[in-house]
Order: structure tokens, then C-alpha cells, then sequence
């Protein structure tokens, strides 16, 4: 993959001298027929192909996603974690069926599948349900991966599975002590409290390593603490209407039935800045625009984000993202 270069991984791409890409021509010009081939696939299934600003006065308001913060003329702004907020707004104003190709940025992003600028495709469609919008997900995976039809399991199953109890009911006790069980690190500092932080390393370590593994597979039905901006369905317990696409355990989408509650959203962005604070990192905007346009009357719809470049090394047999990008951080 790197006849172009030396570059094996993100961090052996460092020498200033080296003007090259990172990726090969074979790479870059998979990267090429690729995104022609899903915007092809948009089109035939009726998607505008829409742009939104790179650079907002609000951006997503999430735990663990950091954006970049721009002066603009005396102004605070972001580079987006995702085109989410906006392209809700243009949903809001009557769009139908949407999709982007963008660039977008994270900071304290780096590693074989992260990169701080990377290349996110994002849809919205008006009308779909989460199950709509996992099927549109698995019809785009085999559009362009040439791959299996994809499976269905829910978080749940999947825990009862590879960890051997129900995520939504055990404690923190009941989790930590599977962490011990199987001989997982955890992080230095993690809280005995944080449920939803030892819910993640157990998928991280013990789950997701198993997904997707003989054909893509869509996992749905999240707890109802990670909803980020997702519904809640009132199961017994709650559930979150949210699902993520995995293929050889590498997580490549994530989708929402979204939520449509404007004040709930308030809530959840001003808890997420709580905890933003305790973890020491600053609170965002609430995202007025986005709520205003909310309360106007946005549409029942479901939204997916995928990460572009993960599929391109899918596709090639890549190991490293920086062999599927020209110039990755370390050669920008």
C-alpha cells in the first residue's frame, strides 16, 4: 500500500523533508472509486447532496469529543466534530433526504483508525425508522464493499453473549468485577461510578473484537444513558433508539433515531457540559440555532455518520489510516 512512501503508521510519517503522500496511487485511486461510488449510490436512492460550514459558532456537545476552537474576528468558533447540528437545521427548513461528504476535526484523535482532520459521510433521511435507517446503512456497506448482507444484534444480546450479563440492569460492581474476571486494564482514574465508562471498556475489550466479524453486523439498542442525541424507547428498561456498524470489529457507523424533543436536548447538553467540567475540559455552546430549529418543527428522522476513511482501509486491507489518506497530520 505505500509505494509512494515509507509511512507504515500514522507516527512513522514525521520527517518534515518528506513531501509525498502517505498513500500509494493504487490506495488513493480506491479512495477515488469508492466516493464516486457512494455518491451514485445517494443519488439513486434520491439524496441532496448538501455542503454545511466547516467552521460553526456551535458544534456537537459531547463528553469525549474535542473540537477545535478558532478566533474568527474576535469571535469563538469550532471546527465540526461532525456536520450534525447544521444539517439538522436544513432538515428542520424542509429537507427530505440529505447526505454530505465532509471533512471534519477532533482533537486528541490520533492512532491506526483516528486521525484529528478526517473524512465523515453523514445522512439524514424524513420519515425512516431506526429500522429504515439500519437497512439503508447495510444496503450502503454492500454497495460499496461488495460485501455479505448485514446481521442484526442487539447490545444487550451482545454483552449476555461475550460478557455474560445484562448491560442494562448490572451495576458497577457487577461490572467491575467482569473487568477483574478477564483480566482487563483500566484506565487510571475511572471512576467506580462511571457505569457507562466501564460498559465502554467492556465492549472495547471483550465485544466489539467479535463483531462483524463473518459479515457486517448492526448493533442497536444502546443504554438508555448513551443516547447522545438519540430517542429513548420506554422499554423495561429504556433503551436508546441508536445503532453502530461494525465490520472485522472495527466500529465504521453510527445512527440515530433522532431526537426530536428540543428541551430534552437542552438537558442533555447542559448534563454533558457537567461532566464535561468535572473531566476538566470546557463546556460548549447549548446550540441555540439547532434548538430553535427543532422547536420549529423537525421532521421524525434517522441519521447515520460514517466514517469515510475507515472504509477505505476495509476495502484495501489496511492497517493504518494513513495509508488510505494522502497526508495525515504528521505530513500536513
Amino acid at each position: 500500500m505505500n509505494d509512494s512512501g515509507d509511512c507504515q503508521s500514522a507516527g512513522d510519517c514525521q520527517s518534515p523533508g518528506d513531501f509525498r503522500p502517505s498513500a500509494d496511487w493504487p490506495g488513493l485511486r480506491l479512495r477515488a472509486g469508492l466516493l464516486r461510488r457512494l455518491r451514485e449510490f445517494f443519488h439513486e436512492n434520491d439524496f441532496l447532496e448538501v455542503e454545511t460550514p466547516l467552521l460553526g459558532g456551535e458544534t456537537v456537545v459531547d463528553r469525549h469529543l474535542e473540537p477545535f476552537e478558532v478566533d474568527c474576528r474576535g469571535r469563538r468558533m469550532w471546527l465540526q466534530t461532525s456536520p450534525e447540528f447544521a444539517m439538522k437545521r436544513m432538515l428542520s427548513a424542509g429537507a427530505e433526504a440529505i447526505y454530505q461528504v465532509a471533512h471534519s476535526f477532533r482533537q486528541g484523535e490520533s492512532g491506526p483508525l483516528h486521525n484529528p482532520e478526517f473524512t465523515i459521510v453523514e445522512w439524514y433521511r424524513a420519515g425512516d425508522s431506526m429500522e429504515d435507517g439500519m437497512r439503508f446503512t447495510g444496503q450502503l456497506c454492500q454497495a460499496l464493499l461488495d460485501c455479505d448482507q448485514a446481521e442484526t444484534l442487539s447490545y444487550g444480546e451482545a454483552f449476555e453473549r461475550h460478557v455474560g450479563l445484562d448491560p442494562h440492569t448490572a451495576g458497577s460492581s457487577e461490572l467491575i468485577a467482569a473487568v477483574r474476571k478477564h483480566d482487563i486494564q483500566s484506565p487510571d482514574g475511572l471512576a467506580a461510578d462511571d457505569r457507562d465508562a466501564w460498559l465502554d471498556l467492556l465492549l472495547v475489550e471483550l465485544v466489539q473484537p467479535n463483531l462483524g466479524v463473518e459479515r457486517p453486523l448492526l448493533l442497536y439498542d444502546y443504554p438508555a444513558s448513551q443516547a447522545a442525541l438519540a430517542r429513548i424507547r420506554n422499554d423495561e428498561p429504556p433503551v436508546a433508539e441508536r445503532f453502530e456498524l461494525y465490520i472485522s470489529g472495527i466500529e465504521l457507523a453510527n445512527g440515530y433515531n433522532e431526537l426530536l424533543d428540543a428541551d430534552e436536548l437542552l438537558e442533555r447538553n447542559r448534563r454533558v457540559n457537567q461532566q464535561r467540567r468535572e473531566d476538566g475540559n470546557r463546556p460548549l455552546p447549548d446550540g441555540e440555532r439547532l434548538l430553535s430549529a427543532m422547536r420549529s418543527g423537525m421532521p421524525a428522522s434517522v441519521g447515520v455518520a460514517l466514517g469515510f476513511d475507515r472504509l477505505v482501509m476495509l476495502a484495501a486491507g489496511a492497517k493504518d489510516i494513513a495509508q488510505v489518506m494522502p497526508f495525515p497530520v504528521e505530513r500536513a
